[in-house]
């Protein structure tokens, strides 16, 4: 496991405090705790589909991607949140079979569309698996408002349009990498299965920020080295920033 977590404690510009630690582990923080982070799984696929749409795919390859979503969106809007219902549909019927057409006029449209659908289906597998658990504890799923750590790294993405894919495939890779970190960092004190819960999912994810970067870099004309760090400050301070509400992101509580 330090194998995989060296680079990515590399990338961050900070480790997360141990006062977010001291909030997590609390048992009366873990039903905040794996809701929020089950909503983080999909919407790290809904961004991946979102990026997909708009610069990657023709528009029939764009509904298609929709469509895949779907059950999905549906389960966390809908007002009862039958789990049972939803983790038994048959998912043969939901699979992504069909050839998705890159758009012509991005040239490097080919490029993104095998690694951030292959992220796409692990992010619904995790999401699956967190509400697998959640419903095993007991745990009700339920909608809570998103913490400001993405908002607040969208908000430092550049207006220019010839950059703004770049800089959001930046702040994807910081996201993954926060996460994974986390995961790392929450383990030695959970039971066992949640413990080995997030060591399997640190396994799985350590490479999507790099697929995130990789990607920045490719689709940048200019080296992005300059863009990285300045993302990367700016994670660090949501990160270690007082923050008045728990969120699997969130950053230094105010009180514990």
């Amino acid at each position: 496991m330090q194998q995989l977590l060296a680079p990515i404690h590399a990338f961050l510009r900070c480790d997360t405090p141990q006062t977010w630690i001291d909030i997590a582990i609390k048992s009366d923080s873990l039903d905040e705790l794996l809701i929020d982070h089950c909503n983080c799984e999909l919407k790290a696929a809904q961004t991946a589909i979102f990026l997909l749409r708009k610069y990657a795919l023709d528009k029939d390859s764009g509904r298609t991607l929709l469509a895949w979503a779907k059950p999905y969106e549906e389960f966390i809007y809908s007002q009862d949140h039958d789990v049972v219902s939803f983790l038994a549909r048959d998912v043969k019927k939901n699979e992504l079979v069909t050839d998705l057409i890159p758009k012509p006029n991005f040239t490097f449209a080919a490029n993104l569309v095998s690694p951030l659908i292959r992220l796409i289906k692990e992010e619904f597998h995790h999401f699956e698996q967190v509400l697998e658990l959640m419903h095993k504890r007991g745990i009700d799923y339920r909608n809570i408002r998103a913490g400001r750590y993405a908002k607040g790294m969208m908000s430092h993405v550049t207006t220019h349009e010839k950059d703004i894919l770049r800089d959001k495939l930046i702040v994807g890779a910081y996201i993954e990498a926060r996460s994974c970190e986390r995961f790392a960092k929450l383990a030695p004190y959970l039971d066992s299965e949640l413990s080995k819960f997030y060591v399997s999912l640190l396994r799985s994810e350590a490479r999507h920020y790099q697929d995130y970067l990789a990607l920045a870099q490719l689709v940048s004309p200019e080296d992005i080295s300059e863009r990285v760090k300045y993302f990367g400050e700016v994670e660090a301070e949501l990160i270690l920033a007082p923050d008045d509400e728990f969120r699997f992101h969130s950053g230094s509580p105010l009180s514990i």
